[in-house]
């Protein structure tokens, strides 16, 4: 062992694989590890990649001074419905909140439509006589003597949490506070969150949701959380362990125990940042981050080295591509478009005789059939090994065997049978459809987006990224390809570079016309306060940055728009140039602004984050040489759909400036790099990968 300090370790937990990535004080990897995710007990696959990736590195636990975590445990215990027994309650005639929703349907004509899986029924929705004005004014006391009546119908409904969304609670959180000091002195053991500190925003239906997710995963991702920090601090962890959020940011443990709906998401979210980071490393304002797993693919627009993001997510759609069509929850994210495509997807023959892929897992336990471990479904992973992409020797450093004939097996009997289809014409149709799909994601996000493939580089990475990532970019029109780095735990490298940060948003309606600035700047001063002390429980010494915003429309619309404000106390001569910046951004969504109109603001939101220090990209230019490899491998090409002989180049081995043409296979740990017959790829001066559409490449070879 030898002695250093101020290492780093990040850890993601996803669906198939935990990653683990290891650095020193100056941010160089010292080690990575993909260990096959313990669904039965997380923590052991974190602990057992830990292990890995610091005896790799001859270092020990106690060298570590910086752990950042981020995992799908609570967006999987939602998914699958493994949280807590959930009541909601609400105030008196208000119960049916959740029944009428947005007082529509999804899909329209749809007739056999089915709704989205809100997690408490109504008989488990009560409430309680009470009542505030939108301004905070309290209109009827609390019914402190109903509470012994709620507490027994809580008691009846067998609930083990309990999610309290009085109305018009954003505005005076006393109602709400005070019932649950009352619920738990009766009920002691109940999990209770309120509202009011969960999502403190108007729209009670949307609140009412993020605070019932809230209440359903708190005490599982509650012990989860103190069993891993007590599991680490036992290997030698003596630093705070911090929490990757779906925002983009990280938090203390004790604030993602109280609110663990802000994970949702928190893996995908990391890639993001490391897409994000290495777009403004190579001076590239216009990406699309390709993060595709074991169980999911995720696909997320960066513009001007910023991840696109939203206020608003759905959990669990019963329509994959439709919004409404699942469980809303309102926290900040980082805005993608995830389906179910990762190298465990499972494959079918649907009634109509159709190939189908996901969004079913084999996950880490059976897995694909390829990994011998029981599993009988074809899965992606299953496919790319009969194609011959993955090098069975070498998958995974070696460390899980892969079975060829299994996998073929497999293909023969899930997909190929059906269809009158032999195992590499299986394989073949099990690739286009899963690649299809992940191009059509990738058009539909952009055009919701308002947005164009066309002159974006894809950033491609994940276990299954960079195997996929040429096929995927031909389909959506995409003609550059980056490869960062270890891109086979990308979302782990991606949490190193994500700040300590914590966002709040309030809802505090205001005409513009008539807004009272000092009431304004004292709900600021409240919340910096809160943000910052969040923020400064992780990162004690570091400087800070805050972003404003105020959430704006036109009086009479649904939905606001985003507009930033100066970080300072505000002042009357503000309010012009907040009508021009409301107009030119209202302009830039939705071509023009509408003259005369009152201009309200109703959700005002501040964001504390550490200021990462950073310098412009300086372009290198580095001298081309031609590479090639006496190792080949046989593989079937997807472009002339016959057997050819691909180059097997070793990533560790390729220098600045190295190009070659496809096919060929680049192979590192954890992943391997397809380059197809119609593209080249090229390692830039940071030894990046850079694969380039060429129309004549294969004839150039």
């Amino acid at each position: 062992m030898t002695t250093q300090s101020g290492l780093r370790i990040a850890i993601d937990i996803g669906g198939t694989f935990t990653d683990t990535v290891l650095v020193d004080r100056d941010g160089v990897i010292l080690a990575t590890a993909k260990t096959p995710t313990t669904p039965d007990s997380p923590t052991t696959g974190a602990l057992e990649g830990a292990i890995d990736a610091v005896n790799h590195a001859k270092v020990s636990m106690e060298n570590i001074t910086g752990f950042i975590h981020g995992t799908t445990l609570a967006t999987n215990a939602l998914i699958e419905r493994r949280g807590a027994r959930v009541a909601g309650v609400t105030t008196a005639g208000f119960r049916d909140i959740l029944e009428i929703a947005y007082e529509r349907r999804y899909s329209q004509y749809d007739i056999n439509l089915e709704k989205p899986d809100l997690l408490v029924p109504r008989e488990r929705c009560f409430t309680v006589g009470e009542r505030m004005s939108s301004s905070g004014k309290v209109l009827t006391q609390l019914d402190e003597a109903d509470v012994d009546r709620l507490a027994d119908d809580l008691g009846t409904s067998g609930a083990d949490a309990v999610a309290i969304c009085l109305l018009h609670s954003y505005a005076n959180s006393s109602h709400e506070e005070r019932l649950r000091e009352l619920l738990l002195e009766r009920l002691p053991d109940l999990t209770v969150s309120i509202s009011s500190e969960v999502s403190p925003e108007a729209r009670e239906f949307d609140r009412l949701c993020t605070t019932i997710a809230n209440a359903c995963i708190q005490p599982l991702m509650s012990a989860y959380l103190g069993e891993f920090a007590k599991a680490f601090n036992t290997q030698g962890i003596a630093c705070p362990i911090l929490l990757m959020t779906a925002g983009g940011g990280m938090t203390t443990i004790e604030t993602a125990a109280k609110f663990p709906i802000r994970l949702v998401e928190s893996g995908p979210a990391g890639g993001a940042i490391l897409a994000a980071k290495v777009a403004s490393d190579c001076g590239m304002d216009r990406v699309l981050s390709f993060d595709m797993g074991g169980t999911t693919a995720k696909l997320c627009l960066i513009d001007d080295y910023q991840p696109q993001t939203s206020r608003q997510f759905e959990i669990s759609r019963a329509e994959r591509f439709i919004k409404g069509s699942g469980m809303p929850v309102r926290i900040p994210v980082v805005e993608m478009i995830e389906i179910g495509a990762g190298g465990g997807s499972i494959a079918s023959v649907d009634r109509l005789g159709r190939i189908s892929v996901g969004p079913q897992s084999a996950g880490s336990i059976p897995g694909p059939a390829a990994f011998g471990r029981g599993g009988k479904d074809a899965t992606v992973t299953d496919a790319d090994v009969v194609l011959g992409l993955v090098d069975p020797a070498q998958f995974a450093e070696g460390r899980l065997p892969i079975d060829t004939a299994a996998a073929q097996i497999a293909l023969e009997d899930s997909v190929g049978k059906p269809l009158e289809l032999n195992g590499i014409e299986a394989a073949l149709g099990v690739a286009e459809i899963v690649d299809e799909s992940m191009a059509s994601a990738a058009r539909m996000h952009a055009v919701e987006s308002g947005k164009d493939l066309g002159e974006r580089t894809m950033i491609a990475f994940g276990g299954n990224g960079p195997l996929h990532a040429t096929r995927v970019a031909r389909r959506a029109g995409i003609k550059r390809i980056l490869v960062p780095r270890d891109p086979g735990v990308g979302s782990a490298v991606g949490f190193l570079y994500a700040p300590v940060s914590y966002e709040i948003v309030r809802s505090r309606y205001a005409r513009l016309d008539r807004i009272d600035i000092a009431q304004i700047n004292a709900l600021f001063d409240e919340m910096a306060a809160e943000s910052d002390s969040v923020v400064r429980a992780g990162a004690p010494d570091r400087e800070l940055m805050h972003k404003r915003s105020a959430f704006m429309r036109y009086h009479g619309q649904g939905h606001e728009i985003e507009v930033v404000l100066p970080d300072r106390n505000l002042t009357t001569d503000d309010i012009p140039q907040l009508v021009t910046d409301f107009e030119e951004e209202y302009s830039r969504q939705f071509s023009r602004a509408v003259p005369g109109m009152t201009i309200e603001i109703l959700n005002w939101a501040i964001k504390t984050s550490t200021i990462s220090k950073t310098s412009p990209p300086t372009p290198k230019r580095v001298a081309s040489q031609k590479v090639g490899s006496k190792v080949t491998r046989s593989i079937c090409c997807e472009v002339t759909g016959s057997t050819v002989k691909a180059a097997v180049l070793e990533r560790a081995t390729l220098q600045a400036g190295d190009t070659m043409y496809g096919p060929a296979l680049i192979i590192e740990p954890q992943t391997t790099t397809y380059v197809s017959a119609d593209f080249s790829a090229e390692v830039d001066a940071e030894l990046n990968l850079i694969l380039t559409r060429n129309e004549t490449a294969e004839a150039s070879q």
